[in-house]
């Protein structure tokens, strides 16, 4: 299988180097596309560097933030166009271990159509996560999963490899969903293909370089998204099931 690892960035310059040189070592037959949304730290700058190095590390450049979503949709795509068999996400600050990445690829080797790294699964863990942030990724991922029906135990875990059929298989022009709420909008609409969704136990590290992106907005339109989705999904079936209704 042809492996694209996909790492967005913005302001990673301390990350990065860390993240890249851990990953080229653990799965080295793994492509690496960095894509940058114009860090006025010099990330980008940094990638290029790297690329001129190393012919299995790309730079996508972005011309601004424009949220991890619309990041990741153009790694798919620019993946997609070159060929690349399976797509993988990868936080660029150290969060997801490179070194578990095999672990995500022998599943899709074994016939997963997404396979995901969770935290809430057994075996699986965070690392230097205060209880709080341990109880709002575990509410958050509980009320995801019951607003939309969906058997994932991490539905907003951002460590993933899917199967190229798999992104083919969705519209991702459809995919609106820029920040937080950008992973459970995916991996819902896998499901709801009726794909095979295989979750493997990881550990989550917090960063320990550089500043995190995540806020409270983001939390909360990420939970507003996945109200209106999971309240849209019941409508519909709804009136499905009622003619009259939808009268």
């Amino acid at each position: 299988m042809r492996v694209l690892t996909i790492i967005p960035t913005y302001n990673e310059l301390e990350s990065l180097p860390v993240t890249l040189g851990r990953l080229r070592a653990a799965v080295p037959d793994s492509d690496v596309l960095v894509v940058d949304d114009n860090s006025p730290d010099g990330t980008g700058k940094l990638a290029d560097g790297f690329a001129a190095e190393d012919s299995q590390v790309h730079v996508l450049h972005r011309k601004g933030k424009e949220g991890l979503g619309a990041a990741y949709i153009a790694g798919f795509k620019w993946g997609l166009a070159a060929g690349y068999d399976v797509l993988v996400e990868m936080d660029a600050d150290g969060s997801h271990k490179p070194e578990q990445l095999p672990l995500l690829l022998d599943a899709v080797s074994e016939g997963a159509d997404l396979a995901m790294g969770s935290r809430w699964v057994p075996g699986g863990s965070v690392v230097n996560w205060p209880l709080y942030r341990q109880a709002i990724s575990r509410i958050g991922s509980t009320y995801a999963r019951i607003m939309l029906g969906v058997k994932i135990k991490d539905v907003t875990g951002g460590y993933r490899a899917f199967r190229r059929s798999t992104l083919e298989a969705l519209n991702l022009d459809e995919v609106e969903s820029v920040g937080y709420g950008f992973q459970v909008d995916l991996a819902w609409r896998v499901a709801k293909l009726g794909l095979r969704i295989e979750e493997r136990p990881i550990t989550f590290v917090e960063r320990e370089l550089g500043a995190s992106k995540m806020s409270g907005n983001i939390v909360v339109e990420a939970m507003i998204n996945v109200t209106k989705w999971g309240l849209a999904a019941r409508w519909e079936k709804l009136t499905r099931k009622s003619p009259a209704v939808a009268k």
